[in-house]
Formats: C-alpha cells, structure tokens, sequence
C-alpha cells in the first residue's frame, strides 16, 4: 500500500482483528492497558476479509487493534519519531525501500516463526519477517489509449517522449514507497550518474507528483472517474481490480518493463508490552489462512509461493520477468543522498 500498498478495497481497512497467542492474553497492549488488546500500527491499505479475521477472533484471546498512519514511508518515518515509546506492539507494512530505515533505528524487535515460507528470506536478524510481495508498476488506461489511438509506452524512455507529454502520474519517494520504489527503477535503469537527468526530462515532459498512491490512483488517473492522466504509479496487480464484470478483459494494464520488486514485511516492535501478542500477530500473518486471502484482500502476491492465486491474475496480473531489484545495504547508504538529489531536480 502496500500497494499500499497494493489496490486498496474501499471500506476494507480493518479496525479489529484478534492474534493467537501460546502465552494467552495476559500481556497488556502497548499504549492502553488492556490485557487482551494487541495494537498492529501499519499503512492505510492494509486489509483482510472480515469472515476470516471474526473466526480467527473466536480462537483467540487477543483483539488487535490497528492504528493506520498512512504511506509505508509515513509509516516507517512515524516508527522513528515514536522509538522508546512505540505507537503499538506489531507492525505490517515496512517494505525493502524503507526497511534499512527501520533497522538503522532500531525499532524492531527479533522475531523468527516458527514456519517460513520457502524462499522466504528475513531482514536484520529476524526484525522483519516477509507476508507479501508485488512489482510497483507504471499503469495505463487502456481505454483512453484506445480512444486516443495512441500507442501505449513500453519503457522508462517511452514516459518522457513527447507524444506522453502531461500524461503521468507517479508519487514523491520521500513519502510514498512506491515512489521510492520508482525511483530505484530509474537508478536501476540509467545509473547513478543518469538518473538525474532522466526525472528532468520527465519534468520537462509533465510528470505530476503527489504525495500518496492512493492520490495518484484515486484522484489523478483517468480509469477512475475524475482523472485525467492515463498513466500512473501503480502496482502490476492493478489491472487485476479493473477487470470487467464478465471476466473477459481489463480496462488497465501494467508496464512490465517498469517495475521494481516489493516485499512487505511484519514485525515486532521494540519497547513492546505484549510481545507474546505481537509475536502471535506476525505468525497470524503468515498464517495459510492469512496467505490465502493477501491476492483478494491487499491485491499483492502472498509471500507463500503455494498458494492458488486467483483465475484472474493469471491473465492480467502477472510478476514482471525482470523487475528492478536494489540492494538493501546501497539503499541504506545512499536513501537519503539520492532522495535530496531527486528532490533538487523535480521539486526544485
């Protein structure tokens, strides 16, 4: 969100969710006292189905309560701002263009479950622990490309050609993680030394940006009713929430040969109360139950690679073959220089 992370459901932020736990719920919950009260701070687009969260609620002691802080980068800047004295016990949404963030800090607590997916791969000693991943995507609106009779963009070169001009839509990387996301696919793709040069020509041609996915999706697209650009910042199991009602086709597509690779990760947050309860939450979420439903609920591909996915992913939302990839420990280093240096050319 995640997106989003991933395609937001509208009205499916949950507020209550309830955590096994093998110690029982007589730890209290970070903030409010409550022995049974288990608080998971996370990103605006975390979701899952109610039916699944009201029978896990029935097995368990726990009531999770979610404190929703925005975008993952609001999110991990909100874990900083609040270390020693943590807005909750669990976290959900920390994502690998902000995690190093997170772990410099140390605002998380190690934790391993006692199962994880195969292939799934911790960060930081078991601080943070993966439950989905998706590529971050630019999108376009199939429609309106058609009417235009306008070839649709292939690459990053193809958004800054002047037949796109004011056409884009994409999220500032100092708040947003899929902005952050797209700005390491534009390192990846023209270096460091180039990719200065490409945001000005992005600049020169009309890129717009916001400060959140959720704008840039909901506000500015032109598949949504009331926007007005085609192409946006997305994720390329987008199109996969735009199919239409017979199943034949979407209204959307992603740019395979945009996208950068994002995994979400969970945790448990230091300075807790309830570690027991936090600890559960995360294994809640790695749960096959949890897994299972991470396509339909968050519109991301979950983090066990055994799941079914739905029929429609499929056909309009696969993984890019080649995304961009960073390396945690360069990001690390270089987070803050490259987001100064973006900032200089496109905010000025």
């Amino acid at each position: 969100m995640k997106p989003a992370p991933g395609v937001v459901l509208a009205g499916a932020l949950v507020t209550a969710l309830a955590a096994c736990s093998g110690g029982g719920p007589g730890e209290a919950g970070a903030g409010d006292g409550d022995p049974g009260t288990v608080t998971l701070v996370t990103h605006d687009s975390f979701a899952l189905s109610e039916g699944l969260l009201e029978a896990f609620e029935a097995e368990s002691g726990y009531t999770v309560k979610t404190v929703a802080t925005g975008d993952a980068g609001t999110l991990v800047n909100q874990l900083v701002l609040t270390k020693g004295s943590p807005l909750g016990d669990v976290v959900f949404g920390i994502d690998n263009t902000f995690a190093s963030r997170a772990l410099e800090a140390d605002v998380l607590a190690p934790y391993t479950p006692g199962t994880l997916p195969d292939g799934a791969e911790q960060l930081g000693d078991g601080a943070l622990t993966p439950v989905d991943q998706g590529d971050v995507c630019i999108n376009a609106d199939l429609t309106w490309f058609e009417e235009k009779g306008l070839p649709l963009p292939v690459s990053l070169e193809d958004l800054a050609k002047p037949e796109y001009k004011d056409l884009l839509v994409v999220t500032n990387p100092a708040t947003s993680s899929p902005g952050l996301a797209f700005l390491l696919t534009t390192i990846g793709g023209y270096g460091t030394d180039g990719f200065e040069a490409y945001w000005q020509s992005l600049v020169d041609n009309g890129v717009k940006v916001v400060d959140s996915w959720e704008d840039a999706y909901y506000v500015d697209f032109s598949a949504v009713e009331g926007g007005s650009r085609p192409l946006v910042l997305s994720y390329a199991t987008s199109p996969a929430f735009t199919v239409t009602e017979d199943g034949s086709e979407t209204t959307t597509g992603a740019l395979l040969d945009t996208c950068f690779r994002q995994v979400e990760y969970a945790g448990v947050l230091a300075g807790t109360d309830n570690e027991a309860g936090a600890q559960a939450l995360v294994d809640f979420l790695l749960s096959a139950e949890v897994q299972a439903d991470v396509p339909t609920s968050m519109y991301m591909y979950p983090a066990d690679p055994s799941v079914e996915l739905p029929e429609e992913w499929t056909k309009f939302a696969p993984l890019a073959p080649k995304p961009f990839t960073a390396d945690p420990a360069e990001v690390a280093e270089h987070r803050e220089e490259w987001i100064e240096q973006w900032t200089a050319v496109v905010v000025g």
